[in-house]
């Protein structure tokens, strides 16, 4: 069982909060893993060391246990519990590995990036999944990483440097601005700004801010994004919807608006050795969604002791 946050007894759900999350899952099962710590995990950067020689580097003082879903990522543990703070290692700052949560990991491995392509991280700050495609690219071909605000740009540009990331162009624009771009993408990464519930044990905020008319105001912009990323996708490409969100209008919503409006995208299922998912929500607020939607992948926070997510892997025919 999770170890629950010291606090916990004190922290409030909204009603309505609650009142939809019962709804929607077992929700005592949710609010448990949601007040609990969420565990430390590490991507390492092949680019940079192989995967036993940072094991080598670190398994004197901390404990490596492999994500299953993940070749590369590790959840990470003080041998002493007595750090936590891995990004103060030197293996950090010289790039050897990636802070990442372990459920963050899966829609790179989704794309299924190839060397020589031209890919779209379309949302790529702070640049997570931005340095695990060109990872899985081998700094090669052409990655394109674009973020919306200057604020963005600095986290990203860093990280991109840090992990001695060299195929990656660095672009400052709204995401739906691509449609002028004349550009056809063989791979996009739509990984959508979002309301973040599935990060509450990461980002308590989240409980507070949250309100129904944000999420509807957030399936606006990520219907656009989406809509925008299918239309400059090349024929046979694969484009990938993702987000930390566990909201049906953020997810399973906008993916059946696309479904909807274009008859030449298809959704993928999604094969993934050892994670456990549960179904996607194909009946929210007496709206059906397009039955296809169940090749969708939806994660709840207590299926893997993870954070929560959602992706969708869409082929344009």
């Amino acid at each position: 069982m999770p170890e629950k946050f010291h606090n916990s007894e004190n922290i409030e759900f909204k009603e309505k909060f609650a009142e939809r999350y019962s709804k929607l899952t077992d929700w005592e099962e949710f609010k448990t893993c949601s007040l609990s710590f969420l565990r430390r995990s590490i991507r390492v950067n092949t680019l940079k060391i192989s995967i036993p020689e940072l094991k080598k580097r670190l398994e004197k003082n901390w404990v490596l246990e492999q994500v299953p879903w993940c070749r590369e990522g590790f959840w990470i543990e003080h041998r002493a519990k007595e750090r936590r703070d891995i990004g103060n290692l030197v293996e950090h700052p010289l790039g050897y590995f990636y802070t990442q949560e372990a459920a963050s990991m899966i829609p790179p491995i989704v794309l299924e990036p190839k060397e020589d392509e031209i890919i779209l991280d379309m949302a790529a700050s702070p640049g997570s999944k931005t340095t695990q495609i060109a990872q899985y690219m081998n700094n090669r071909g052409i990655l394109v990483a674009n973020d919306y605000t200057t604020d963005r740009m600095k986290p990203l540009s860093i990280n991109m440097q840090r992990c001695g990331i060299t195929n990656a162009i660095i672009t400052l624009m709204q995401g739906q601005w691509f449609h002028n771009a004349n550009v056809k993408f063989d791979r996009i990464l739509v990984d959508a700004p979002c309301s973040g519930t599935g990060t509450i044990r990461k980002s308590l905020k989240t409980l507070r801010i949250w309100n129904p008319n944000m999420v509807k105001r957030l399936s606006i912009t990520q219907k656009q994004l989406l809509e925008t990323a299918f239309n400059i996708l090349k024929n046979n490409g694969t484009l990938v919807y993702s987000t930390c969100s566990l909201e049906p209008e953020e997810n399973e919503a906008v993916v059946d608006f696309l479904l909807n409006k274009y008859e030449n995208a298809e959704i993928e299922p999604i094969e993934l050795k050892n994670v456990k998912k549960s179904e996607p929500i194909l009946n929210f607020e007496n709206k059906e969604y397009n039955k296809n939607i169940k090749n969708c992948l939806r994660i709840w926070p207590q299926d893997n002791d993870t954070e929560g997510f959602f992706v969708a892997k869409i082929k344009k025919l």
